[in-house]
């Protein structure tokens, strides 16, 4: 969840680590700091709040330095528990993602040792202990402290006696190397190196590193023999301008806005309507192998696991094979049955996500096949799955997911298409389907110019403090998204019913203070998805209803918003982009950090 940067080499140290920070702080925000190595010692600047608050001091020298932004676990944000955290004879400082399991009892030990622990942080044990160990090196002092933790981390550490060097090591945390002319940086996110190199390496769980201005060398957290590992270093293809918002007040917006592009690069080389069917090299599946599998699994957290369910709808319907969707935090804790026959689809933006890294290992562990739908090349979750489909969203930094969830879909779309055609779906109904994703570009931005309209929707949903957002089949997890953008982004709370279920208690809730947004599209269940909206009206509930434009409401009085119609499988991503517009608007008019949600952070990569 936090951010971390480090810098080694030739140019003073913090400018670049506060320019690094800024770049990810969608990965927390409570707190942020910095340390570098100066003459006289480490020197720290640190406190509660954005990047942009931290105050240098004047004398702030140093060419090399860590860094920080805070998503806070242990204690609240507040200057003493921002990063970077410094030993008790000021020798070591530390940054840290992740969390120390047994950091109450490590604390323990410490104070009963006469070591005063100034934070309420796990975090701080750490540089403690890393001054404490009488090993030789940095990097023994730093598995010496890494053998007495439990639990998670990518850390970075800096060492008055060893003023050459950051020490680094990953466990379940994201950390990136990035390669300069004569100096080196660290990172949790490409974002924060784009602008320097796109020349990177990443670090495995079970690694550490020494970074010096020279170059890097990795071996491992617990063998203190020093035996090199050979990691691979990667030349990106990024183009740095992708994380900067430009002209658009954010990044959110923006993100937005790029859905039809980034929706063209999803599909670009994938269709094949010569066979009606989709090429999905990353998949590593032969025909014979993709008939073989019996059921899918589909394994995300937040709005994946929302567009996971969509996802399994779509490969239930299209290729008659039984689909469901599981939120992967829950998933390894009930000891889940791995079958040989099931195909795992593990959905991450990031490609981090702690909690479906957490699932594909288990899968893997007991020899289940995992394929991961992911937006970030070489992330652990692409790392480690058997084969993958690549997003091609480009970079998302706003919290809220966006572009990347409307490629999730995509992705979805194209597998239950290519195992469609391996069973029993037609030439012909493949050639729809084929048709109907090269119009979805289109009609994504048809979608988008409707943008003034259903800002003023929104400015009326804003007003209220809480919302229903409903729909049936096809239209449930659709409306399960909308209550999720809603909520993370406005503050307000939403919540998320089958149309089918208001009769089973939700309708004591309905009022005239209480909006519903209804999903309603042109399709076998429009009479019924009706029905229920004339039951609210009787009530005298607001509605709002995302529709297409040959469905008759009749006498129910409601706000529509009409969107394109495609194939009825791909109309839930166009019904999902006006719910995006409306949180958008509503967070834009009540004032709030639309990139920033409170409390929240873009890459969840701590339990």
């Amino acid at each position: 969840m936090c951010g971390i940067v480090g810098y080694v080499g030739g140019q003073q140290a913090a400018p670049l680590l506060l320019e690094g920070l800024t770049r990810l702080e969608h990965r927390g925000y409570d707190s942020a700091g910095v340390a570098v190595l100066a003459a006289s010692g480490i020197k720290v600047a640190k406190q509660a709040g954005r990047v942009r608050a931290i105050d240098l001091p004047k004398r702030f020298a140093g060419k090399v330095g860590i860094g920080h932004t805070r998503w806070a676990t242990h204690g609240p944000a507040n200057d003493v528990n921002a990063h970077p955290h410094r030993s008790a004879d000021g020798k070591v400082a530390v940054v840290h993602n992740g969390i120390i399991d047994n950091a109450a009892a490590l604390r323990a030990e410490l104070s009963d040792l006469g070591i005063d622990l100034v934070s309420d942080t796990d975090t701080e044990v750490l540089a403690h202990l890393v001054a404490l160990s009488e090993a030789a090196s940095l990097e023994d002092k730093v598995r010496s402290a890494l053998a007495r933790i439990e639990g998670t981390y990518g850390v970075a550490v800096l060492h008055e006696d060893f003023p050459d060097r950051i020490v680094v090591a990953r466990n379940g945390s994201p950390l990136i190397i990035g390669v300069g002319e004569k100096e080196m940086h660290v990172a949790s996110d490409l974002a924060a190196l784009v602008r320097y190199t796109t020349t990177v390496a990443h670090l495995e769980d079970g690694q550490l590193a020494t970074v010096t201005a020279a170059g890097f060398t990795t071996s491992s957290t617990t063998d203190r023999t020093a035996t090199r590992l050979a990691n691979q270093i990667t030349e990106l293809d990024i183009d740095p301008a992708t994380y900067d918002a430009g002209e658009h007040e954010s990044f959110m917006y923006k993100e937005i806005l790029e859905q039809p592009a980034a929706a063209e690069r999803m599909l670009r080389g994938r269709l094949d309507e010569r066979f009606g069917t989709a090429h999905l090299g990353g998949l590593d599946l032969d025909a014979r192998e993709s008939r073989g599998v019996k059921r899918v699994k589909i394994l995300g957290c937040g709005s994946a696991y929302y567009v996971g369910q969509m996802g399994a709808a779509l490969i239930e319907e299209l290729a008659r094979v039984p689909a469901d969707a599981e939120a992967a935090s829950e998933f390894r804790y009930r000891n889940p049955i791995i079958e040989p026959d099931t195909l795992y689809l593990a959905v991450s933006q990031s490609g981090e996500t702690i909690d479906t890294l957490l699932a594909v290992q288990e899968i893997r562990r007991k020899g289940g096949r995992v394929v991961g739908l992911v937006n970030v090349v070489g992330s652990a979750i692409a790392r480690e799955c058997d084969g993958g489909i690549y997003l091609h969203a480009g970079p998302e930094v706003a919290v809220a997911s966006t572009k990347a969830l409307t490629n999730m879909f995509l992705g979805f779309a194209l597998l239950a298409l290519h195992l469609g055609r391996v069973r029993d779906l037609s030439v012909a109904d493949g050639r729809r389907l084929i048709a109907g994703l090269q119009r979805l570009p289109a009609q994504l931005e048809e979608v988008l110019k409707q943008e003034d309209a259903i800002a003023e929707v929104a400015a009326l949903l804003s007003e209220a403090e809480s919302l229903f957002f409903i729909g049936r089949v096809r239209g449930f997890p659709v409306a399960r998204e909308g209550a999720q953008k809603f909520k993370e982004i406005s503050y307000r709370h939403a919540e998320a019913y089958p149309t089918s279920e208001l009769k089973h208690g939700p309708l004591a809730l309905i009022s005239p203070e209480v909006p519903t947004v209804a999903i309603v599209p042109a399709d076998e269940l429009t009479d019924r998805n009706v029905a229920a909206l004339h039951e609210i009206d009787a009530r005298l509930g607001p509605l709002v209803v995302i529709t297409h434009a040959d469905v008759d409401l009749g006498e129910v009085r409601a706000t529509r918003i009409d969107v394109p119609a495609n194939e009825p499988e791909l109309d839930p991503i166009l019904l999902t982009i006006p719910l995006q517009l409306l949180a958008y608007h509503a967070a834009l008019r009540l004032g709030h950090d639309i990139d920033k949600p409170r409390n929240l952070a873009k890459s969840v990569t701590v339990e």
